[in-house]
């Protein structure tokens, strides 16, 4: 297990420094939603996904961390990303339309992956599937009515095949989110709700994997992942990373700061 871990962390490094270069060579933002929740997207694929289980992206502008993940995987090439956010693309900076593999549904407008979800888990359960699906969400979509419809519904069917993951960063658009909507830490209203509710450090995969691996009794688990927008960048925890692009200088340190991580 620790050989598999080593050899996971570096992987981990290189497909981050592959997302750097993603948005670096493509001049465009998103990049601190990326970097927060690449740890998770990476450990869900790698350690938790099974052949038939299905991944809703809800959390769209993370496109470019789920792009990179399938890279890793092999389900996508270098030409493929070298397209990432340019026109005609089949990779844009918000996942849609045919030629991603394992891409159900088109997001970016927050606050529709939880139902779609739930939707695709009820028909697992209806249908003897045995799937588990796994959406993955930012925070500041949980502020969406939407969202609170599809937890009610997925608690009220006891879909515990259903696994929703928040990338709770504090930060959304136009602020923090305790400064637009009084919103902090998400886990204590989703236990409210009923549902199996986990909190865990986003960026450290084996309490990610942990995570995943605990059963959900009978109920839909949701795991609060407390993260850092743009982790690692140099705007790491500040709204700049919502929307700015790399410069070449601050390409370049990342590279080295991401490098670095885990040498002794």
């Amino acid at each position: 297990m620790e050989k598999f871990d080593q050899d996971f962390r570096a992987l981990l490094r290189t497909v981050k420094l592959r997302l750097l270069q993603l948005h670096r060579d493509a001049n465009c933002g998103h990049i601190g939603g990326n970097f927060s929740c690449i740890d998770a997207l990476m450990t869900l694929h790698h350690q938790v996904l099974g052949e038939h289980d299905r991944f809703v992206l809800s959390k769209g502008h993370s496109a470019g961390a789920l792009y990179v993940t399938l890279w890793s995987l092999g389900k996508v090439s270098d030409t493929d990303l070298e397209s990432f956010a340019r026109d005609d693309t089949l990779f844009p900076g918000h996942p849609s339309g045919a030629g991603i593999p394992g891409l159900m549904f088109s997001t970016g407008s927050l606050g529709h992956g939880p139902s779609l979800a739930a939707g695709l888990a009820l028909a697992a359960r209806h249908k003897g599937l045995g799937q588990q699906v796994y959406c993955l969400c930012s925070d500041g979509e949980w502020q969406e009515g939407s969202c609170w419809e599809a937890l009610n519904f997925a608690i009220h069917q006891r879909l515990d095949n259903l696994t929703i993951l928040v990338d709770q960063n504090g930060l959304q658009g136009f602020g923090s989110t305790t400064e637009v909507m009084s919103c902090d830490d998400l886990t204590p209203r989703f236990a409210a709700f009923g549902a199996a509710v986990q909190h865990v450090d986003g960026h450290d995969p084996d309490a990610i994997r942990a995570a995943l691996a605990a059963p959900a009794a009978g109920a839909p688990r949701v795991i609060t992942l407390k993260t850092v927008k743009g982790r690692g960048l140099h705007f790491e925890g500040l709204l700049e990373s919502h929307y700015l692009p790399l410069s070449a200088a601050h390409y370049a340190s990342a590279r080295q700061a991401i490098e670095q991580e885990g040498q002794p």
